[in-house]
């Protein structure tokens, strides 16, 4: 009987053993958390302050980032130290709205070390932009050449546009704003640069890397051959991304009081300026009866008031959740963050994000997949952290 009630015992004993176990493996039936369909929160981390105004970035193969600081200085911020860059050209000019503005890196530049910049020029006191590539090697540039420039028209050095992309076929694009004497609206406006062909400004222009025309760019009316001019009628356009999705190029540009826009870029399409407008002048006399007109492309989004729309980056990144795929603009004017969601019917739902940050100058996709933005007063660079808690 003792026997029996051993046997008995262990097998109790057993069974428990078993049964704990069990309880101790993790479920592999239960539902992981999908974080592509959660909207993320975000913090804020300054990765470096105390600087001027910071117009464009970029971000070198290790990672570390390459800066234009408005009053003619080029940086890179690597391992918390920021080092100048040698080798600019000496007649940079900061004057007005002018300055050492957009930087990007060669899609190869892993290989061939060239970099892209803007800047302003004077000639006759009249400003000039300027699109340049150089090599940079040790911190040094070197074979700076200037691959594309403006005329000398811009008597006021204001609306230099200036944000530079790269597509996936290696064209580069350059927005460029419509300079000039005035920046007032209207059908008979003096300046008509935006309208006149013959002029690089108020465009956006597509470009081989070394600078060449591509022979698919458009010809337009009264011309043989193709130019640089890949859109037109455009007012200061000052933020440009590229969807590598959708092989899409959208700008945003500055209207005058009121009126900003978002804009679908396509081939040999007129944008309007200054013949149209969702904002009226400066001193409330409207720009045209009506913000469309036939032979005019119509924008995906305004706002008015104007927001000062600056920088423009696409989400691409599963690290935002369901922010992936939609667009962020900074705000010079009313100083935060905008976030455009695409909707099935085509239209755009906008929101504000980090009201108070500051002016935001840039906003940059990053190869690491994060979201950083350049703040003006101080000048600084922010990188969004998202996390799904």
């Amino acid at each position: 009987m003792n026997y029996r009630y051993l046997l008995f015992c262990l097998s109790l004993a057993f069974c428990s053993c078993q049964k704990n176990e069990v309880k101790e493996e993790t479920p592999v039936d239960l539902p992981l958390k999908d974080n592509a369909k959660v909207e993320p929160k975000i913090s804020l981390e300054t990765i470096f302050t105390d600087r001027e105004i910071i117009w464009g970035f970029d971000f070198l193969p290790n990672g570390d980032i390459l800066f234009t600081e408005k009053s003619g200085k080029l940086s890179i911020f690597s391992k918390n130290v920021i080092t100048e860059i040698k080798g600019l050209p000496s007649n940079i000019n900061a004057s007005s709205q002018g300055g050492l503005m957009d930087v990007v890196l060669h899609p190869d530049f892993a290989k061939n070390n060239w970099i892209y910049f803007t800047f302003s020029s004077l000639n006759n006191n009249a400003g000039v932009l300027n699109l340049a590539r150089a090599k940079l090697q040790n911190n040094t540039l070197s074979q700076t050449e200037i691959i594309l420039t403006s005329s000398a028209s811009n008597a006021w050095k204001g609306h230099y546009g200036s944000r530079i992309v790269f597509d996936k076929a290696g064209f580069l694009f350059l927005s460029i704003g419509e300079g000039g004497p005035s920046s007032y609206g209207g059908k008979t406006v003096a300046n008509q640069n935006a309208q006149n062909l013959k002029e690089n400004w108020g465009k956006i222009h597509r470009i081989f890397d070394d600078g060449k025309i591509p022979n698919d760019n458009p010809i337009y009316m009264g011309a043989s051959m193709p130019t640089s001019i890949y859109s037109y009628g455009h007012r200061n356009p000052q933020g440009l991304a590229y969807n590598k999705s959708t092989n899409e190029i959208f700008a945003t540009e500055h209207g005058p009081k009121g009126g900003d826009e978002l804009n679908l870029i396509l081939k040999g399409k007129n944008y309007g300026w200054p013949w149209v407008s969702y904002g009226v002048n400066y001193d409330g006399k409207i720009v045209s009866e009506s913000p469309k007109a036939e032979g005019i492309e119509d924008v995906k989004y305004q706002w008015t008031p104007s927001i000062g729309s600056c920088g423009l980056a696409f989400v691409g990144s599963e690290k935002y959740g369901l922010w992936k795929g939609d667009m962020l603009t900074g705000s010079l004017a009313l100083q935060h963050v905008a976030k455009l969601r695409k909707n099935a019917s085509g239209s755009y739902a906008y929101e504000v994000l980090f009201k108070g940050i500051g002016r935001v100058r840039n906003v940059k996709m990053a190869p690491d997949g994060f979201l950083y933005v350049s703040v003006e007063g101080p000048g600084r660079v922010i990188k969004l952290v998202p996390s799904f808690e």
